[in-house]
């Protein structure tokens, strides 16, 4: 009975004469050398596969710290960044803008950032939340419900926002409101202070945000 599979469909009655044995190491030989083809090609076509799977540059990158060059804020200016998919302000204070900050810490729900939901780095633990006084880093991204505020730098009254308002920034979501440090204002729906990332300076002129003396965040 013939029931060895063979490869040459049109040599198949060779399995059963008398020259099989000489025919076997032929067919050994052809199909092993098919295999090793079959193997080559497997692998040359792994690789491409492999490449393509491999995280692209951009994922790479999306969560890497970010370089900002912040000679070209002006005083009183913003310059917006991303960092892992959200907004980060740097800001450059004007010496009004600091001088308002100690005027309304008792307006404030959390003036010293002792709240842990958004850990503060050390070095900005202070208040202004910088590690120079004039260059603010915060993140713009409301702690209430992540819509994005507002910057509100004219003082004076006005609608919607605190008596004799100092500046800072305004969520026009539900009405949270922060001072020119990110620190929010008492009794607003807004839980914390806005989140300040780990970031440090490697030149007067150029910061890097995501990263500092300790590592990355």
């Amino acid at each position: 009975m013939h029931i060895r599979f063979c490869w040459f469909r049109s040599n198949c009655n060779k399995c059963f004469s008398p020259q099989t044995d000489k025919i076997e190491p032929e067919r050994r030989t052809w199909l092993i050398a098919c295999g090793g083809a079959g193997a080559v090609a497997a692998a040359a076509t792994a690789v491409p596969l492999l490449t393509s799977m491999a995280p692209s540059e951009k994922a790479r990158s999306a969560g890497a710290p970010v370089e900002v060059d912040i000679t070209d804020i002006p005083p009183g200016g913003v310059k917006t960044v991303e960092w892992r998919g959200k907004p980060v302000w740097v800001v450059r204070r004007t010496p009004e803008m600091l001088a308002s900050l100690e005027k309304i810490e008792g307006q404030l729900a959390d003036p010293k950032s002792d709240r842990t939901a958004y850990p503060v780095p050390e070095y900005a633990k202070n208040r202004h939340r910088s590690i120079k006084p004039e260059i603010l880093v915060t993140v713009g991204i409301c702690t209430h419900l992540g819509c994005s505020p507002v910057s509100k730098f004219e003082t004076g009254n006005q609608p919607g926002l605190e008596a004799n308002w100092q500046g800072g920034y305004f969520c026009p979501c539900h009405g949270s409101t922060f001072d020119h440090a990110g620190r929010v204002y008492a009794n607003k729906p807004a839980p914390d202070n806005l989140e300040v990332p780990r970031h440090m300076y490697l030149s007067d002129t150029k910061i890097v945000i995501g990263k500092d003396e300790k590592g990355e965040a």
